[in-house]
């Protein structure tokens, strides 16, 4: 029997909350650690793939390939510390390169190299398997979830 804690009594419908955001976290921690799996032997991990991905498939604000780091920060949703540190690590691997930013002397804006769009165009249809292999079943357990909720 599960013995738990004093405390405020939870409603049901705060239990079914508590437990919907529990299985979304379970399916972005399976789906991730699939990710980083599927994706070693190309080099990359899920956050690698995401900044190609971001680079490869969007625009830029001012209509170029060339992002702002903080732009990129945003669509992959890691601090700016981690991504500079990750944009580094691809810098050093050929898949990126940084600039200056002409409209601000402080901002960095990286874009994909020849090297780098190759890896993403041969590494896309793995990270797209495997997304969906992953997401299907758990996207309809999470909202079978909040129907019942």
């Amino acid at each position: 029997m599960a013995v738990t804690k004093a405390g405020p009594a939870e409603t049901d419908a705060e239990q079914a909350l508590v437990n919907q955001w529990r299985d979304i976290l379970a399916v972005h921690a399976s789906t991730q650690c699939e990710l980083d799996r599927e994706l070693h032997p190309h080099g990359l991990g899920a956050s690698d793939f995401e900044v190609l991905d971001v680079l490869a498939t969007g625009l830029a604000e001012d209509g170029t390939d060339a992002f702002r780091v903080q732009d990129i920060a945003c669509q992959v949703h890691l601090s700016q510390s981690a991504l500079s540190r990750l944009i580094g690590r691809l810098e050093k691997d050929g898949l990126v390169e940084r600039g200056m930013c002409n409209e601000d002397r402080r901002g960095v804006r990286v874009c994909l190299t020849d090297k780098g769009s190759k890896v993403h165009a041969e590494v896309r249809p793995v990270q797209r398997a495997v997304l969906a292999r992953m997401l299907p079943g758990a996207v309809a357990q999470v909202q079978a979830a909040v129907t019942e909720a």
